[in-house]
């Protein structure tokens, strides 16, 4: 039973999402205007991202669940912690909140409220690299509620600065924050065309978490250790 009601809910993932994607886009400019070093404005990109992440989940997490990502609410209705319409009103809620925040980094710094990106992010080591980030930050997620509920905003937030480092696509992990990065011709930014590859990625990723999580989590029946 959700202590809170289904509107703040949505709210909260809307909120949440906005002020995630704003940080990533908005991080990704200043790092960009300060050096034209690609690897410190990545790294300044990164820990703005696993800062934010960890700020996010820890103040709206009791609320909502703090999702903030289309792939952790199929998951969460694959589990049935939530129904099927509760996930799709939620993927609703958090790509409309990606889609603000890309509007609000850009009216932060000066730049068109939205603009198409040109950012090639396509290909197999491309897709391999999102199945990857998406399937490492799913059982991040599965894992750390099922043995470490605490520290869930520390693990993502630690995971997604570790996974923008060793996956070549730099893990966006999130088909909201994939669509609204579309909407930013900046540092973050991807192209709309190369969204499918991606999102068809994420949604493997997920999946395969999922199916090993539920094994690999499930405690052995007492009758069995004997």
């Amino acid at each position: 039973m959700h202590q809170f009601d289904l509107p703040r809910r949505l709210a909260a993932e809307a909120l949440g999402t906005c002020l995630l994607v704003a940080t990533v886009v908005g991080s990704g400019v200043m790092a960009a205007s300060l050096t034209r070093d690609v690897a410190l404005a990545l790294l300044g990109n990164t820990l703005a991202t696993g800062a934010i992440l960890v700020v996010l989940i820890t103040i709206l997490g009791p609320l909502s669940g703090a999702h903030f990502n289309p792939v952790v609410s199929m998951i969460a209705a694959l589990k049935r912690e939530m129904s099927a319409g509760e996930a799709v009103l939620y993927a609703f809620a958090q790509t409309l909140g990606g889609i603000a925040g890309t509007m609000l980094a850009h009216l932060m710094f000066a730049l068109p409220i939205v603009s198409l990106s040109h950012h090639v992010r396509s290909g197999g080591p491309q897709w391999l690299a999102e199945g990857v980030a998406t399937f490492g930050l799913l059982l991040t997620i599965l894992a750390g509620v099922r043995l470490a509920r605490t520290a869930v905003p520390w693990l993502v937030g630690l995971y997604i600065t570790a996974a923008y480092w060793f996956t070549a696509s730099t893990s966006f992990a999130n088909p909201a924050v994939a669509i609204a990065r579309s909407l930013s011709d900046t540092f973050s930014g991807i192209r709309p065309v190369d969204l499918p590859g991606f999102i068809l990625a994420q949604l493997t990723g997920a999946l395969l978490a999922w199916a090993l999580a539920g094994w690999l989590l499930s405690p052995i029946p007492h009758e069995a250790k004997q």
